[in-house]
């Protein structure tokens, strides 16, 4: 076979591969060029494994608010009883799975609950759902209209973490609600967060480390490439 037909098949074969691994979850569009095929393989997998892991800890925090709610609604009308009830909880969850279920935590995660009731539907319809760490932040925020507002402005902004929690301890919603020259509070933000974190911070963050979860250990296990 000459060089030209053969340059001709693998061509061919390169289209019909594409056509093959279109339906595949990771991102796939297969060109002759290796490297750059196994950069865009790697690269998307990861994303697609930022995005479940996220998406799978938000609900898990967002279910375990619920149902620690719904035991001290349905339980003894006692001052301490949710303290009891989390208490207890926190012993059987870090006998059976270790660090990461502290009362402290069972605590925010019941406080997530309360304050975000339909979040869920949020986690499915956000193209950028924000991760545990960033709602961990905004249930420091007291004033309901406020959070909701950087709840919004984190995720159409695609804030990270670290942005987020210097804009909260600016006051920058109050500010900029005070202010006649919002552009110029919006220029300063922006200065101050010119260098923004990775989206993909969350798997770096040791919030993770606390959760020792089997998908949490393989998120990291991507991030570090061990898998791969």
């Amino acid at each position: 076979m000459g060089t030209l037909e053969h340059a001709n098949n693998n061509q061919s074969e390169i289209g019909n591969n594409t056509t093959l691994f279109s339906n595949v979850v990771v991102g796939y569009q297969e060109t002759a060029d290796l490297l750059q095929d196994a950069i865009l393989i790697i690269d998307t997998a990861q994303d697609v494994a930022y995005r479940a892991v996220n998406s799978a800890m938000v609900q898990r925090n967002w279910l375990l608010g619920h149902r620690i709610d719904v035991e001290i609604l349905n339980g003894e009308e006692r001052a301490n009883y949710g303290e009891n009830v989390i208490k207890n909880l926190s012993i059987h969850l870090t006998d059976r799975y270790g660090k990461g279920f502290e009362a402290s935590n069972l605590y925010k995660f019941l406080q997530f609950y309360r304050l975000f009731p339909e979040i869920l539907d949020a986690v499915r319809l956000k193209s950028f759902p924000l991760t545990w760490s960033h709602y961990r932040s905004l249930l420091r925020v007291t004033n309901k209209e406020a959070r909701d507002w950087y709840m919004r402005e984190a995720a159409s902004q695609m804030w990270g973490t670290r942005t987020l929690d210097r804009n909260i301890a600016s006051q920058y919603y109050f500010r900029l609600l005070k202010s006649q020259d919002k552009q110029s509070v919006e220029d300063e933000m922006k200065a101050m967060t010119k260098s923004q974190p990775d989206r993909l911070e969350f798997i770096m963050n040791p919030v993770v480390f606390e959760v020792p979860f089997w998908h949490f250990k393989l998120a990291c296990s991507l991030w570090n490439g061990e898998i791969f």
